[in-house]
């Protein structure tokens, strides 16, 4: 996966998160407070709505429909230089 930015919506926080790297170990490691179980896709505790970009889904969990609004952050990716999470 590519490295891109990722901006918390509520804080304003933005984060740089980086090839290789996952979105939910990035927030954790920035003192955001977020669930997380398995970090591989399929329990869905990490489960995240997002606002702007177009993630990369990599999970087992969320159907069509869903990705359309929520990503997992424990492996999730971007496509886009930029995602807004609902946090």
């Amino acid at each position: 996966m590519k490295a891109f930015r990722v901006r918390l919506a509520r804080s304003g926080l933005e984060l740089f998160v980086a090839e290789g790297r996952s979105i939910a170990s990035v927030l954790q490691e920035a003192g955001v407070e977020l669930p997380t179980s398995c970090e591989q896709g399929i329990c869905g505790t990490c489960r995240t709505t997002y606002l702007e970009g177009e993630p990369e889904h990599n999970d087992f969990v969320l159907t069509p429909r869903e990705q359309e609004s929520e990503l997992m952050p424990c492996c999730a990716g971007s496509r886009s230089e930029l995602l807004v999470l609902d946090l």
